[in-house]
């Protein structure tokens, strides 16, 4: 597949379903081989500190530990660089293989050719 798929969760816990969904298309996508960058924002980035998506259950959907386990492993987690700050966090608080960045590599991203962006 030569199109990629940059997707942008802004949602936490608080938002269930909005995040367990993003998740899922990112991990869906990794598994039919489509470049996927997750990138986490607000309430969100807490779900790339080791122990939060083992915490997280919503009925009916695959565990949230193994969406995030498929997206490390194919894809490309992010946390937005001012979230992280806010709350406080650096790399080494985050899941092995994500990154924090900001809103010029998010740009380049989605502006790629061959990009779909999704917000969710």
């Amino acid at each position: 597949m030569s199109r990629t798929l940059v997707i942008k969760l802004t949602a936490g816990a608080e938002e269930a379903e909005r995040a367990n969904q993003a998740f899922t298309v990112a991990a869906t996508a990794v598994a039919a081989g489509a470049t996927v960058s997750l990138w986490l924002t607000g309430e969100a980035v807490w779900f790339a500190v080791p122990g939060r998506a083992e915490a997280f259950d919503l009925p009916h959907a695959a565990p949230l530990a193994d969406l995030v386990t498929a997206v490390l492993e194919g894809g490309q987690l992010t946390v937005c660089t001012q979230c992280a700050k806010r709350r406080e966090l650096v790399e080494s608080d985050l899941l092995p293989g994500t990154r924090i960045a900001g809103a010029p590599a998010f740009t380049e991203e989605i502006l790629a050719d061959n990009a779909q962006a999704i917000v969710y």
